[in-house]
């Protein structure tokens, strides 16, 4: 099915949402990206499922950045079909890892997610990273 805009805008910014907050180590933004029961499955951490290992995993990724070393992580291409108030959305994946004064490309990925919208906003069911 074709997503409305609203959608498109929807999915787009939780997208955009999670990468930022993974970037900025703002743990809360990232644990509320997922439904309760999601899943962030990736080589480069593991799997995790619920909230509880979510906020885990992002508070990792907060101490990551509080010890000097900087990601950003930069989405293309994101492709979406939405069936009412479940979608599945991919993009590509670009992360740059900053540490010490010198940045670094590391290897590129894409994202392939189920979403589930819950009380009218967007979030993660599951989200498996490939590299």
């Amino acid at each position: 099915m074709t997503p409305s805009v609203e959608d498109r805008l929807g999915i787009s910014d939780l997208f955009t949402r999670y990468t930022c907050a993974l970037d900025d180590g703002e743990v809360d933004t990232i644990v509320d990206c997922f439904t309760e029961d999601g899943a962030l499955v990736s080589p480069a951490v593991g799997a995790h499922k619920g909230r509880a290992a979510i906020r885990a995993f992002a508070d990792r990724f907060a101490r990551f950045q509080a010890n000097g070393s900087q990601l950003r992580h930069v989405i293309s291409n994101l492709r979406m079909r939405v069936d009412g108030d479940r979608a599945q959305a991919t993009c590509y994946l670009i992360v740059f890892l900053t540490r010490d004064g010198k940045s670094r490309l590391l290897p590129p990925g894409r994202y392939e997610c189920e979403l589930q919208r819950t009380d009218g906003v967007w979030r993660f069911q599951n989200r498996i990273v490939h590299h």
